[in-house]
């Protein structure tokens, strides 16, 4: 297995042992480097070499997101921020992730955590997972294609289920942002997230959308033109009563190590009758989204959406869907939300259902 090589950037000594410490524990993983701001990390950035880099969001002299920005600019590289669970922190750490930062991962009690044991699992694995990155994909700025919207046949129920992972917020950023207002369909969407960033994505993305985009809650009735996005932590399903459907949270266990799961909400669906679904899997690691697609597509009419390779952070969770066959389009995220409206329009008019 290939080293890969870390640099460790945080203005806590505390925190930079504490993180090399976790780090080192892994075989594949070596720390080359360890920086106290943002400029000492681009003073080491030749020295070292890294394959990866860990950057806190908050530091004295050049901060995360300037550091980051420079980063993307000159010499892209994966970087997972290493973020505080405040306000200000939070939506930081959104902005880190549309200049180009690969992952976060939050500190459990503020800025020189002393229990970073209980995330010690998940540091690890989205370092190694963030050196699998595209960054090419990083580092490249894409120009949207906004969809016009066709004239819809009334009485046709349709719903939109997206599941992401990493580079998800960026690439929700690029398809929300772009699909048009009175969308004649709701958007039932599983971004793996934990608690306390959900509700922050969400009002971020409203403000840049035409379509009203919310933290999903709990027996809430899904509308056309609205986004739900499951909140961090929670799984989020979709319950048919009659004629409507609702949204259900839980705190069920992880679902192959994700709360919440694309593969809950999508099985979810496969349950529901009367309704087409359009299915997108976007950019993220492993296969979540594999197994409930399956029984979706088995179940109820469904067009499935696939990101393509060449637009993807990671090319994981679309790469699986595309693997199986059961990818009815393919496309890069510039292009996806143009593809959900081709898909609602020509799901319309079925009246066979399996």
């Amino acid at each position: 297995m290939k080293e890969i090589k870390v640099l460790i950037v945080d203005d806590s000594a505390f925190m930079r042992r504490v993180l090399s410490d976790m780090l080192q524990q892994d075989q594949r993983l070596t720390v080359v480097g360890a920086a106290r701001n943002g400029r000492d990390c681009l003073r080491k950035l030749k020295q070292v070499q890294p394959d990866v880099i860990t950057m806190d969001v908050e530091m004295p002299v050049m901060d995360g997101l300037s550091t980051l920005e420079r980063i993307m600019e000159e010499n892209p590289l994966p970087v997972v921020m290493v973020s505080s669970l405040t306000k200000d922190g939070t939506e930081s750490t959104l902005k880190a992730m549309e200049l180009g930062a690969v992952d976060f991962i939050p500190k459990p009690s503020g800025a020189v955590s002393l229990d970073m044991t209980r995330v010690e699992a998940e540091i690890v694995r989205k370092v190694k997972g963030a050196a699998e990155a595209d960054t090419g994909v990083l580092a490249r700025r894409h120009t949207p294609v906004y969809p016009r919207m066709p004239v819809f046949q009334k009485g046709t129920k349709r719903v939109i289920a997206v599941g992401t992972s990493t580079g998800g917020p960026r690439a929700l950023k690029e398809v929300l942002a772009t699909l048009p207002e009175k969308l004649p369909a709701p958007l039932v969407i599983v971004q793996h997230m934990p608690p306390g960033f959900t509700k922050a994505l969400a009002d971020r993305l409203d403000k840049l959308s035409s379509i009203k985009v919310k933290e999903g809650a709990h027996e809430e009735e899904l509308k056309n033109g609205v986004a739900y996005i499951a909140p961090g932590g929670t799984h989020m399903t979709v319950v048919q009563k009659g004629e409507r459907l609702y949204l259900h949270l839980n705190d069920q266990p992880p679902v192959s190590g994700h709360r919440p799961s694309v593969n809950t909400l999508f099985q979810s669906l496969a349950a529901v009758r009367g309704w087409m679904v359009t299915a997108v899997v976007m950019t993220g690691m492993g296969t979540d989204g594999l197994e409930g697609m399956i029984q979706l597509r088995s179940s109820c009419p469904t067009y499935t959406i696939a990101e393509s390779a060449q637009s993807c952070v990671v090319y994981g969770m679309p790469k699986a869907v595309v693997k199986s066959g059961m990818a009815d389009e393919v496309t890069g995220v510039t292009n996806i939300s143009a593809a959900i409206v081709r898909a609602l329009q020509n799901q319309e008019g079925v009246e066979e259902w399996k």
